[in-house]
């Protein structure tokens, strides 16, 4: 990026990155495969790039959440298996074959909609069956009253000409979350995975080559549930590990610069809405960044950013383009000057808190006109 041009932008450290990859990894039994899931352009720190160095360091699998993500991938030199986990229309099935991408299969109907176009091509598309065990989202319903027919749908899916079934799995909902009630809602979930996985190869004579369930919160807090292969998100990217056992490091710093400098008397209202009046006279900064660059509006006025010399606490409604920050007694901070959003010196979980959200959000939420550069 050219210095002269800076005015926000996300530094991603690649070997951050690498070593998450290596600590987690260092976590698995022999055998057990690492998908690494890099959807939502990788949660904001650019899906090729982080595929290029999971593929280099030697991971098994790709998740991604549809078919554009899969087809960057493709396009950009990604050889390794990638998995859409969502929804892709059956038109394009011939696409999924063509670039070997891997498709989730929800329903029986959906998998009969493959199954039609993959026979009418002449051609195998490779399949990864999902179950809906809890999450109350996509997958075929087993729980309960819905087990024979949800078991009965799956082995039906899984012998349909034109389809090949590599693998299942299901999404825990609470595995990142303390509590009792929490940790046994996680457990029924997968005591009724390995359940339908039983039945369905028993009565389908069938058997999945790739089980998987553990997502970040399971792999930090769920070893049992590891089984082929796990498919660590927000962990990958160095959150989620509350024991810190894993010893991971977070791989974005999110920084701004000060564009300019104003010093208002008491009692000036500062920007949308008047939410907030100085007390004293004030030396205002206006950072070159705001909710279009992926700054939460909700944590307007609740947080403050690293600068040089100590904490600036951001005042007002944070605009689309610009926010502003009380610099008063941080003499070292002038115009140009860098202020850390989030990053090594201020955590991101001061941002995500204060706007009632989660980590997850504010990755994803950095807009594409803030540059990434890597580091």
């Amino acid at each position: 990026m050219d210095d002269l041009q800076k005015r926000s932008w996300a530094e991603i450290f690649t070997d951050s990155i690498r070593h998450n990859y290596r600590a987690i990894r260092a976590e698995l039994p022999e055998g057990c495969r690492f998908l690494g899931v890099v959807k939502a352009d990788a949660y904001g720190h650019g899906a090729l790039r982080v595929s290029q160095i999971l593929e280099e360091e030697g991971a098994d699998y790709l998740a991604v959440s549809c078919l554009d993500e899969a087809l960057e991938l493709r396009r950009g030199g990604i050889r390794m298996p990638i998995l859409i986990l969502g929804h892709t229309p059956k038109e394009y099935v011939r696409v999924l074959i063509e670039y070997d991408i891997t498709q989730t299969v929800t329903c029986l109907a959906k998998a009969l909609e493959f199954s039609e176009e993959a026979s009418r091509l002449g051609k195998t598309l490779k399949t990864h069956i999902k179950v809906d065990t809890g999450m109350s989202r996509l997958g075929f319903l087993c729980e309960g009253e819905h087990f024979e027919e949800g078991v009965a749908n799956i082995v039906a899916a899984c012998t349909l000409p034109g389809l090949e079934t590599e693998g299942i799995f299901t999404h825990f909902s609470v595995s990142d979350e303390d509590g009792n009630e929490n940790r046994a809602y996680t457990l029924k979930q997968f005591a009724l995975f390995l359940s339908v996985i039983e039945a369905a190869e028993e009565t389908g004579k069938i058997r999945f080559a790739i089980r998987h369930c553990a997502n970040s919160g399971a792999v930090v807090n769920y070893p049992e549930t590891y089984l082929d292969m796990v498919r660590p998100g927000l962990l990958l990217y160095g959150y989620g590990d509350t024991s810190g056992r894993f010893g991971l490091k977070p791989c974005m710093r999110l920084v701004t610069t000060v564009s300019t400098i104003k010093y208002y008397s008491s009692g000036t209202d500062v920007s949308y809405g008047r939410h907030y009046t100085t007390d004293k006279l004030t030396r205002m900064g206006v950072l070159a960044i705001g909710y279009a660059d992926g700054l939460p509006r909700a944590s307007s006025g609740k947080c403050s950013y690293a600068v040089a010399g100590g904490s600036a606490p951001q005042c007002g409604s944070i605009c689309m383009d610009m926010c502003m920050a009380d610099l008063t007694g941080l003499p070292e901070v002038d115009v140009g000057s860098e202020v850390e959003v989030f990053g090594e010196k201020n955590s991101i979980y001061e941002i995500s808190d204060a706007a009632g959200t989660i980590p997850y959000e504010l990755l994803c939420a950095v807009s594409k006109r803030v540059p990434r550069v890597y580091k």
